[in-house]
């Protein structure tokens, strides 16, 4: 079954500096910094990337990530563990949202 999600894409990932290469640039050296060793393990970061892959739903960073996590370390245990931290996140902060309709309803309500 073809979909718009294509895992070979992941791989021309680098494409996207070519008509911008001083961005691309600028990008990755931020993100190779940000998943340098530091106050958070690198599999402490893989797993948070993991999470929020999920969040914001990038099948591409799932792959990477899922992959990352298991080479850094994690256990399938770990990574599930993560991927429902960031579900509850995501759940509250929708829910929290909820009080922004309530105060809304209530200025509005006849």
């Amino acid at each position: 079954m073809e979909t718009y999600y294509n895992p070979n894409d992941l791989s021309k990932f680098a494409s996207m500096g070519e008509e911008a290469p001083e961005l691309w640039e600028l990008f990755m050296s931020y993100y190779s910094s940000v998943f340098k060793e530091g106050a958070l393990s690198a599999r402490e970061k893989a797993l948070i990337a993991l999470a929020v892959a999920h969040a914001v739903q990038c099948p591409y960073c799932i792959d990477s990530y899922t992959q990352e996590a298991l080479e850094k370390g994690s256990n399938k245990a770990q990574m599930t563990e993560a991927i429902h931290v960031a579900a509850a996140i995501r759940g509250g902060a929708a829910l929290v949202h909820g009080v922004q309709m309530k105060n809304i309803a209530d200025k509005l309500s006849f």
